[in-house]
């Protein structure tokens, strides 16, 4: 009977390190949701967080569990994953998170959770146990959606520039102040159906690995859906203000229809990402359509440099996060 009320302890203090994590997400990623809104001075930072928290709740009823089941069940073979595991994989990711966030280095919050699940089943039973194909969709999309940002931000710009190219620009930045709230709106949702359902899906794996959960199960129970949406809009509303200047004024200078071409470049790549459930990196999937609305305006408008720099901070995310959370693994079996 102790044995079972203290592993009940163990899954219930894992769970609100996992809600803790995608209020970490919330709260690093918010800068993703809301740099380019507030660059432009559409809307105020304070109007700016709520506003994005909103839509990251309401995407609960709009997207199908599909991200979630790929990583509750779609990297690693089941029956690998026990308690060790969850905290050695959500400290490696939470360990990078803090780290990019205190330099104002926009990283993936996603790729830290994946490449902290790597590590530390690694740690615990070798690259064998790892599914090869979701890892493979998971890594490509590293480059494919900043790509698809890319492609979908310029292309907005291109069609908008020839839409509207007899418009005075007093005009067109009136319209597009109030076209961009749409925009920012669509880029939260995205945000939000993608990025909840990572926690998710690790509870998730949590549940089933402790035996809470059938391991043919279709979905997690309601309470882990709810609490993970509420997580990541509560991170949300208390923003991530370092990288937001990074997103938003260094990296490229906005206009409203800069940022309303950024954002739907971005939500639908999100939007396309989800559907098929393939976790995705919305600091990349945003960094790829401000990119890509930039070089339209003029190459030099985009500051390469800096570009860069944040390229090289997606490239060693999973390994930094996977080296972290392997030595936790190992901490954790040393102490529990």
């Amino acid at each position: 009977m102790a044995s079972v009320s203290i592993a009940l302890w163990v899954v219930g203090l894992l769970v609100i390190l996992a809600l803790a994590f995608d209020f970490m997400n919330g709260f690093h990623d918010a800068a993703n949701s809301i740099a380019t809104v507030v660059s432009t001075g559409v809307l105020k930072p304070q109007q700016a967080v709520l506003f994005a928290a909103f839509f990251n709740v309401v995407a609960i009823g709009i997207f199908q569990l599909k991200v979630a089941s790929m990583i509750g069940k779609g990297i690693v073979e089941p029956g690998v994953v026990d308690h060790h595991v969850v905290f050695g994989a959500l400290i490696g990711a939470i360990t990078w998170n803090v780290i990019t966030w205190w330099y104002g280095i926009p990283s993936s919050s996603s790729h830290a959770l994946i490449g902290g699940i790597m590590g530390a089943v690694m740690a615990k039973a070798g690259v064998s146990k790892l599914i090869a194909g979701g890892i493979l969709k998971t890594v490509l999309f590293i480059f494919v959606s900043p790509l698809l940002g890319y492609l979908f931000g310029s292309l907005m710009m291109v069609a908008v520039a020839w839409i509207f190219r007899r418009t005075s620009p007093i005009k067109v930045d009136r319209w597009f102040r109030r076209l961009q709230l749409v925009s920012a709106g669509l880029y939260s949702l995205g945000h939000g159906g993608n990025d909840a359902q990572k926690t998710i899906g690790i509870i998730w794996m949590l549940l089933v690995a402790g035996g809470y959960m059938a391991s043919d199960a279709t979905a997690p129970p309601t309470w882990v859906i709810f609490c993970c949406y509420i997580a990541i809009g509560a991170g949300t509303m208390f923003g991530g203000w370092r990288i937001v200047k990074t997103m938003g004024q260094r990296l490229t200078k906005l206009k409203p229809v800069g940022g309303f071409c950024a954002e739907t470049g971005g939500a639908v790549t999100l939007f396309i990402a989800t559907a098929l459930g393939i976790p995705v990196s919305t600091t990349h999937t945003i960094t790829g359509a401000i990119v890509g609305v930039g070089s339209v305006r003029s190459p030099s408008a985009v500051r390469w440099g800096l570009a860069s720099n944040i390229v090289w901070a997606w490239i060693f995310t999973i390994p930094a996060a996977a080296f972290v959370a392997g030595m936790f693994y190992w901490l954790s079996m040393s102490l529990f």
